[in-house]
C-alpha cells in the first residue's frame, strides 16, 4: 500500500516536462520572425552602380564630333576654321567630363589609369564638310537631350549642358550665311 499512497493521481505523471510546449513554439516563432527581419534589414547586398552605357555612347559621340570638327577645320576659311576649332575644343571638354563621370560611377579613382580608346585609322578620305559637322552636332544634341530626361542629378545636368552646347554650336556658332544646313 505504500506504493499506492505515493501516487495520489488517477494517471501517472511523466517525470520530465515535454520537450516541445506551446510556449516554446510561440517563442521560437517570434525569434525566427525577429531574426528574419533583422537579417533582411542588415544584409550585405552590394549596390549596383547605375548603368553607364548611355554615357559611354555620349562619350563616343563627343570624341567623334571633336575629331570631325577638327578635320573639317583644315579645309575651311579662317573664320569658319576658328569656329570649328572652338566646337572641337568644346566637344573634347565634353568627352573629358563624360569620361570623369563614367570613372566616378565605376569607382575608378584618379590614381587609377583610365581606359583609353584606341581608334584605327582608316584610309584618309576627303575632309568632312561643314554640313557633316552640323549633322553630327544635331544628332549629339538630340541624343544628349533625350538622355537628360531619363537621368537625374549631376548626370541630367551634364547631359542638358551638352545638349545645349551642341544646339548652340550648330544654330549659332556654325552659321555662316547659307553654308550650314
Amino acid at each position: 500500500m505504500l506504493g499506492l499512497r505515493a501516487q495520489w493521481q488517477d494517471v501517472a505523471v511523466p517525470p520530465t516536462m515535454p520537450v516541445v510546449t506551446r510556449r516554446r513554439v510561440l517563442a521560437g516563432g517570434a525569434a525566427l520572425a525577429a531574426l528574419g527581419l533583422t537579417a533582411s534589414a542588415c544584409g550585405s547586398q552590394q549596390e549596383q552602380p547605375p548603368a553607364v552605357d548611355p554615357l559611354k555612347a555620349q562619350l563616343t559621340l563627343a570624341r567623334h564630333d571633336s575629331e570631325l570638327a577638327a578635320a573639317a577645320a583644315t579645309t575651311e576659311s579662317p573664320r569658319v576654321a576658328a569656329a570649328l576649332k572652338q566646337v572641337a575644343s568644346e566637344r573634347a571638354q565634353h568627352a573629358t567630363a563624360l569620361s570623369a563621370e563614367i570613372d566616378r560611377v565605376a569607382g575608378i579613382t584618379s590614381s587609377t589609369p583610365s581606359s583609353t580608346t584606341t581608334t584605327t585609322s582608316a584610309a584618309p578620305g576627303p575632309p568632312p564638310a561643314l554640313s557633316d559637322v552640323v549633322g553630327a552636332l544635331r544628332t549629339s544634341a538630340g541624343s544628349a537631350g533625350q538622355l537628360a530626361i531619363t537621368e537625374s542629378g549631376y548626370r541630367a545636368g551634364l547631359m542638358g549642358s551638352i545638349a545645349a552646347a551642341c544646339t548652340a554650336a550648330y544654330t549659332v556658332g556654325l552659321v555662316f550665311g547659307d553654308s550650314a544646313s
